[in-house]
């Protein structure tokens, strides 16, 4: 299973895209998606993606 990102509370700061260790994460429109195929959610240890989003709107899909 695959992180995701929910548009209405993502502020585009652009943390997470930084974090992904896969380049899982890049900007769509206004706001930041992850690609569920490349995303490992960090093979098992704590998403470093959702660990730094100051919105809070990282989580699993």
């Amino acid at each position: 299973m695959a992180m995701k990102i929910d548009a209405g509370s993502c502020s585009a700061c652009g943390a997470c895209e930084f974090e992904c260790p896969n380049a899982a994460i890049s900007m769509k429109g206004d706001v930041y998606v992850i690609k569920a195929s490349a995303c490992t959610e960090c093979d098992g240890d704590d998403p470093k993606c959702s660990a730094v989003c100051p919105s809070d709107c990282i989580s699993k899909a």
